[in-house]
């Protein structure tokens, strides 16, 4: 497995030559974010006890794929990248959820480990895409923040941010910068405030 680093400088000389646009003639995307149980307007934010706790409830739901785990699953959805999202919260649930799905009791995740864990959009192509991910970019109050850390591998990658860009206190946009085109989609404070 090969990893390699896209620079900040390659996608900014890419947009600027006017290779990467956004989707012809599409409004941006509207973020989708289901309402689930227990009940969660917090948005992603660094664990507390608080959350972990609340993270070991929503994954003992078990089930197939239970809303407040995969909160994630139509998120953003366009015709080039499947989109994922990764925070401590996350983390929790979806080791108790795997365990609970399997007929295991609920176990107790390392509290220390997940708070260690930051927000990591994962985004891989939509099956038969030809647009591969570049960079992954969030616009908010007129500014736009890059990954902290990002790896592409092949046609997927994944793009490290800290907690302050995803609170709930204003709506952003989220930029998927792939080689031929960008696909935009925006969430408002409900939708943020929906993240675990």
């Amino acid at each position: 497995m090969i990893r390699r680093s896209v620079s900040t400088g390659a996608v900014v000389l890419l947009a600027v030559a006017g290779l990467v646009r956004p989707a012809a003639g599409q409004a941006p995307i509207k973020a989708v974010v289901p309402v689930s149980m227990p009940a969660w307007s917090k948005g992603i934010q660094p664990l507390t006890r608080d959350s972990y706790y609340h993270a070991i409830e929503c994954g003992k739901q078990g089930g197939a794929q239970p809303s407040c785990v995969f909160y994630d699953a139509a998120l953003c959805k366009n015709d080039d990248f499947v989109l994922s999202f990764y925070s401590p919260y996350k983390q929790v649930a979806y080791e108790v959820w795997g365990a609970v799905s399997r007929k295991r009791p609920a176990p107790t995740p390392n509290y220390a480990a997940a708070q260690q864990t930051r927000v990591v959009i994962g985004i891989t192509p939509v099956r038969g895409a030809k647009n591969q991910i570049t960079s992954v970019l969030v616009k908010r109050g007129g500014k736009t923040i890059e990954a902290d850390t990002r790896t592409i591998d092949g046609t997927s990658g994944n793009f490290i941010f800290s907690f302050p860009p995803f609170a709930p206190t204003a709506s952003i946009t989220l930029d998927m910068v792939g080689k031929a085109r960008t696909q935009s989609c925006v969430l408002d404070r409900t939708a943020l405030s929906r993240l675990r």
